[in-house]
């Protein structure tokens, strides 16, 4: 047999074999897929009324509704009052509605040129009365006060002064998204002064007014509580709420005071803060207080509970109970907050006895469809350091976070938060099946590129080589190793997860924990990256030749055509990918250049909303962009000036040179890369349109190397001979093969040996350029 037929048979078994070896991985790939993959819990449903959002199978209501699928009203309807705002001056105060637990403003302002013009005159409690909200009268502010003369009276003033004081304080932080730091640290130096008064329990106007403001502040803006200078203002507020709660019993919105006497033959003392259940929402009031209990109670209504454990009492001793409901106050230096979870601040304080310990049990609520508790650390606030500390405290875990300490000062629980992560599962398999025929037909294409690489111009064949080579790489590196270990092996099984979780109380340093760290994911993620751009580069450069060879074929290619195309092709991708990982990658830190969920780029913030500063949008999503604006130009420019153009010279009817023109539109689309522009259309908000744009941009770019098989190489007139006579070999000679392929030349002038390969040799203008020079480039 002769010498040349042996060898076709070689590419012959050379191209089944390198496309058994990719199919076969690609199918152990999803084989893999689907044995691993375990069917999860499935989370109630549930039915929420009124903007409600169903949630791990609860209703999560707005905060004008309540209840159990949010049809309680919890607000308070628009209101007006008539009211003396001073001597001889009485108006009608107008009002908003009101959230239940809630003061609103008057609509009415102080005149502009008293101390607090523009501010609103008067502030109207909203409360509830069994599912009934109700509006008590409205506080007045007198105009000619503001918290920084009030802080100057509030030292000297008399027990008959203090009240006003303390509303006045009140109504002038009711805003308290307006407050600055100046107004925070004066508001809290107006209520310590007032808590600290002798016998200031016994005043319920005043010691209410005052623990209100507390409550208001603790809504001011935490970015306001950062600042040093609050440091000492609110440890001096904390410590003074500790010595108010041996005698007081308030309840506010963010804050609630309970004490009660000890009795003599008192041995523990349980204070616990639970869930309504009635009305299905967490309210402040619902607060107990226990003597002589075994232990903590296992009821999981209770978010908070806090056991004294007492060794000795006296009749006239008394327990105190605070509980925050945010951790504002506690600003640690140590222990940084990412997550918007409140953190519950409870201490307990005994005057009048001793304890031999302090018990407490906590019942976080947060998102449990996104986010996976970690770890927690029991600690309180050290004033001595003015930070959080785990010194005397231990830990466990059962169904609550429960801690033990020998301090009898604010306790906290320090959580861990790990995000949840999911696949777009139908996605991953069209995405698997349709690379793996795309594997298949590069492998075909850069083969026969190069065995024919004679037949044509050595850029031409450079080009598409790189162009196909950059895609191949991707799609092998995508199909084996897009998914992350961690992701693959995580688990919801409860006894592995409390293998995961640490047993010793360490001062955790934030309230996120970032997985495992995978070295081989951040390779992946780092090696897609380059190879996509660099397959987009290469389409680029695709359309700078196509624009050279069709519309400016009276000009010769640039000096070192090759060279330069290979600089920019393989080089401006890398530069790329090393300035990202330069401005986003950190010892620790990958999750800032990648996603955990599988190794791309990281796309989302916290909360899985699209982030700007995420490197997805400024090192891919942008430069493609300004690739594809590029490609679209110069496509647009070819089949108006070239495929479409009205052509005298072109003979066929004119049904065949429509599908003539549509292959070759066709052609172009998909070697330019275009159809990838749907990937924007997939960042529309609509779950639905963005859904049906993901199916479509899986479907026709995964399988973009078997277009580019199927358009330039089995459609070559090369391909088809060679097929033909390597066909006989396998012993089907007897099928009939027809072939159909036409010359076309590019200039009637010329004969038709040279209408394939070397273009550069006709001296025409574009106006002689027709669609034989198009399909010559792509059949060749």
């Amino acid at each position: 047999m002769p010498s040349v037929h042996w060898q076709r048979v070689l590419i012959g078994i050379a191209c089944c074999a390198a496309t058994l070896t990719l199919w076969s991985l690609c199918i152990w790939q999803l084989t893999i897929r689907f044995h691993k993959e375990t069917t999860g819990p499935v989370e109630p449903t549930c039915f929420c009324l009124n903007g409600g959002v169903c949630q791990d199978g609860a209703c999560v209501c707005p905060s004008e509704w309540v209840g159990s699928f949010c049809e309680i009203v919890n607000f308070c309807e628009a209101s007006t009052y008539t009211a003396n705002i001073s001597e001889n001056v009485i108006k009608n105060l107008t009002f908003e509605w009101i959230i239940v637990g809630k003061y609103g403003n008057s609509e009415e302002k102080c005149e502009p040129y008293t101390v607090n013009g523009n501010t609103s005159i008067a502030i109207r409690l909203c409360s509830r009365e069994g599912r009934t909200p109700m509006l008590e009268p409205p506080k007045i502010l007198n105009c000619n006060e503001n918290l920084d003369s009030l802080a100057l009276q509030v030292e000297t003033a008399d027990s008959s002064s203090v009240s006003a004081i303390a509303s006045n304080t009140q109504i002038l932080t009711s805003m308290p998204n307006k407050l600055t730091t100046q107004n925070i640290s004066a508001a809290a130096n107006i209520a310590v002064k007032i808590l600290r008064k002798p016998n200031i329990s016994e005043d319920s106007h005043a010691s209410v007014a005052a623990v209100a403001t507390v409550s208001q502040l603790l809504d001011a803006s935490e970015i306001e509580f950062k600042h040093n200078n609050l440091v000492n203002v609110t440890a001096s507020l904390t410590k003074t709420m500790e010595e108010f709660s041996l005698t007081g019993n308030i309840t506010q919105t963010n804050v609630a005071v309970q004490s009660v006497p000890l009795k003599l033959g008192s041995s523990t003392i349980l204070f616990l803060a639970q869930t309504d259940t009635t009305l299905g929402y967490f309210q402040s009031t619902k607060l107990e207080i226990h003597e002589n209990v075994p232990g903590l109670s296992s009821e999981l209504s209770n978010e908070v509970q806090i056991l004294l454990n007492i060794i000795r009492s006296s009749n006239n001793g008394r327990a105190g109970f605070v509980l925050y409901q945010n951790d504002k106050l506690f600003q640690s230096r140590i222990y940084k907050s990412h997550n918007n979870f409140s953190k519950q601040i409870v201490s307990g304080n005994i005057d009048g006895g001793r304890t031999s310990g302090v018990e407490m049990a906590f019942n976080p609520k947060y998102n449990t469809s996104k986010f996976q508790l970690r770890d927690h650390a029991c600690v309180f606030w050290d004033y001595a350091i003015n930070d959080w500390s785990t010194t005397g405290c231990t830990k466990g875990r059962d169904q609550f976070l429960r801690c033990t300490c020998n301090h009898t000062t604010n306790f906290a629980v320090l959580m861990a938060f790990q995000t949840k992560y999911k696949y777009a599962k139908p996605l991953e398999c069209i995405s698997y099946i349709g690379v793996g025929l795309s594997i298949a037909g590069l492998v075909i294409t850069i083969l026969f590129q190069i065995f024919t690489r004679k037949t044509r111009k050595s850029s031409v064949t450079w080009v598409l080589v790189s162009l196909c080579f950059s895609m191949l790489i991707f799609n092998i590196i995508f199909i084996s190793g897009i998914e992350n270990q961690n992701a693959r092996n995580h688990s919801s099984n409860t006894s592995e997860y409390f293998q995961q979780y640490s047993t010793s109380n360490t001062l955790l340093t934030s309230d996120v924990v970032d997985p495992p760290a995978d070295s081989w994911c951040m390779v992946v993620a780092v090696l897609l990256h380059y190879f996509l751009l660099a397959t987009f580069m290469w389409t680029a450069l695709n359309s700078a030749q196509l624009y050279l060879l069709l519309l400016r074929a009276m000009k010769p290619l640039p000096g070192h055509f090759i060279v330069t195309m290979s600089i920019i092709g393989w080089g401006i991708p890398a530069v790329v990918v090393a300035i990202t990982l330069g401005a986003t990658y950190r010892e620790g830190k990958a999750l800032n250049y990648r996603q955990e969920e599988f190794c791309w780029l990281a796309a989302l913030d916290q909360n899985q909303n699209f982030s700007t500063k995420k490197p997805m949008l400024w090192s891919f999503l942008l430069p493609v962009a300004v690739i594809l604006l590029f490609n679209i130009t110069i496509f647009i420019k070819i089949i108006v000036s070239v495929l479409w153009k009205e052509n005298k010279n072109l003979t066929r009817n004119k049904k065949d040179s429509f599908l003539k023109k549509m292959t070759g539109t066709i052609s172009i689309i998909v070697v330019l890369g275009i159809t990838w522009t749907i990937g924007y259309l997939m960042l529309i908000s609509h779950e639905e349109a963005s859904l049906v744009f993901s199916y479509v941009f899986c479907i026709f770019n995964a399988t973009q190397g078997l277009q580019i098989c199927i358009l330039y190489t089995f459609r070559s007139p090369i391909f088809k001979k060679k097929v033909s006579k390597t066909l006989p070999v396998f012993g089907v000679s007897e099928i009939p093969f027809y072939l159909h392929s036409e010359t076309y030349h590019v200039s009637k002038s010329q004969p038709a040996k040279h209408s394939h390969g070397t273009f550069r040799s006709f001296e025409i203008s574009s106006e002689n350029i027709s669609l034989s020079t198009l399909s010559a480039i792509s059949n060749c």
